[in-house]
């Protein structure tokens, strides 16, 4: 390389260099400015924003002199206030303590006058008695009678005449007891009807069905489940299969879902085939053959109690009501019961029986509803049996046989009677044990807990209590107390069917022995 060249790329490199001082220093200083012009306007910022907040706080102690100004002022006008009322009571107090003092002074001129008075009274009253006296001695001169003999005389008239009188008042009650006569009797026969006793109840959620060999249980089941699947399916029934021998249990709270269960079962073992297609096909027979059922059921039923002109759809509800129960007893059986017990009551107090036995039928039939329904079964009843055109006294006596509507017809105690009649007797409803026993024991702990009970025995189911009682430490008016308490507090404590009779016995027994 020439040296002219190179003193020339040197010069040039020398030239970039100072060039690059040049503008970092002119850079630099440009930054340099920038940042004094940005100092200063944020001291300025500052100043303003240093000026509002001064001003604002100005501002805010004026406010909060203002209001404790205020709140002073108020504070000083409630003082008066209070001071201006304590010197208004101050007032009314002295002036009361000298109202005070002038009616004491007033009692005292009072007392004074009647100190006075009561001497002139004495003096007047021993008058009045020896004026008394010289009168009853002349009365007794001029009518030949002492006092005893006048007395005497005035209590034998007064005698007869009390006796006029009780003569004429036992007439009009004879008169009023005549007139109410048949009212009353009516009254004490739908009270003291007989209780009837007809069989027990029994548990009825379960069905077992008998099949001649453990065999025949693999069929039921079938490949991987599919067939007792299909027959929960088609019945909806629990198919319980476990290690019972000879037996299947099939639960379910619809009688009449077990009953069809049970059926197809019985037709799927006898005809050997069972798989899912023909499980629903005979399941379906089954079906049609209990509707059919029912309707026999029915239509027998209204033919044994004298019931003609029954709607078809409420025939066919009284048929259901056979395999369903209600507290374990068995719904058409209480049906028929009620029935019976109404056709009887309403013959003895002159009503219409027939009336009486078809009202006392149809009950309960919005126990067995077709679907689900929402409402008391017996407005569902009274719906029902107004749907079919029943008698509107048939009706009423369905929807108030629980109170839930208004009763009016003498049809609708009837009802109400009967039906409480056939669901208290014993062994009508089901009852465990265990609850039974523990209701006769509160029962009896209940009287032992008041003094003088000496033994408390629960009989008749626990319908009646009776209550035996120390003579020497309870009398006869305690004892109908006794019985009055204990009765109320069985009513208002304890949870009981029908009525519980409270029976106090207060014997004395004196014994000697003759030796």
């Amino acid at each position: 390389m020439d040296t002219p060249t190179l003193i020339t790329i040197i010069a040039a490199i020398v030239a970039l260099i100072i060039g690059y001082i040049i503008a970092t220093v002119i850079s630099k200083t440009v930054q340099k400015n920038k940042v004094a012009e940005i100092l200063k306007k944020a001291e300025a910022d500052g100043e303003i924003v240093k000026e509002k907040k001064m001003l604002q706080a100005k501002e805010k102690f004026i406010q909060l002199k203002s209001e404790h100004d205020k709140s002073v002022h108020e504070k000083n006008k409630g003082i008066a206030d209070t001071e201006n009322r304590l010197k208004q009571k101050e007032q009314s107090l002295t002036s009361k303590s000298e109202d005070y003092k002038k009616k004491e002074a007033e009692i005292e001129n009072i007392k004074k006058d009647v100190l006075d008075q009561k001497d002139i009274f004495e003096k007047r009253r021993q008058d009045i008695e020896k004026l008394h006296v010289r009168h009853v001695q002349q009365l007794e001169a001029l009518a030949n009678l002492n006092k005893e003999d006048a007395k005497a005389q005035l209590v034998e008239a007064l005698k007869a005449e009390a006796k006029t009188n009780a003569l004429g008042y036992i007439q009009e009650i004879m008169e009023e007891a005549k007139l109410n006569a048949n009212k009353e009797a009516k009254k004490i026969v739908l009270q003291t009807i007989q209780r009837v006793g007809v069989e027990a109840s029994v548990e009825n959620a379960i069905t077992v069905f008998n099949i001649e060999s453990d065999e025949i249980k693999g069929r039921i089941i079938g490949r991987e489940g599919r067939n007792i699947r299909a027959l929960e399916a088609a019945t909806g029934v629990e198919i319980i299969i476990d290690d019972t021998p000879e037996a299947i249990v099939l639960s379910c709270f619809d009688p009449v879902k077990r009953e069809i269960a049970r059926l197809a079962l019985h037709q799927l073992v006898m005809d050997g085939r069972i798989h899912p297609a023909r499980i629903e096909e005979v399941v379906e027979k089954v079906k049609k053959q209990i509707e059919e059922e029912i309707m026999e059921i029915g239509k027998r039923t209204t033919i044994d109690l004298g019931i003609h002109g029954l709607h078809s759809d409420l025939i066919r509800h009284v048929g259901k009501m056979r395999y369903r129960s209600s507290y374990g007893q068995n719904l058409l059986q209480h049906s028929r019961e009620v029935a019976n017990l109404c056709g009887i009551m309403a013959a003895e107090i002159g009503l219409n029986p027939k009336i009486a036995k078809r009202a006392g039928l149809l009950h309960d039939i919005g126990k067995v509803p077709d679907g689900e329904s929402e409402m008391p079964h017996a407005i569902y009843g009274m719906k029902l049996a107004e749907k079919y055109k029943e008698k509107p006294e048939i009706c009423n006596a369905i929807g108030a046989h629980h109170d839930e509507v208004e009763m009016t017809s003498l049809y609708a105690p009837i009802i109400q009677v009967c039906d409480a009649i056939s669901g208290a007797r014993p062994g009508a409803r089901r009852e465990m044990t265990e609850n039974y026993i523990k209701r006769i024991k509160e029962l009896e702990s209940l009287a032992l807990e008041y003094p003088g009970v000496l033994k408390s025995y629960a009989i008749q189911a626990g319908r009646e209590l009776r209550v035996l009682v120390e003579s020497d430490k309870v009398t006869d008016a305690e004892s109908d107390a006794l019985a009055f308490t204990i009765s109320n507090r069985i009513q208002t404590e304890m949870t009981y069917p029908g009525q519980v009779k409270v029976t106090v016995i207060r014997e004395r027994r004196s014994v000697a022995v003759a030796k």
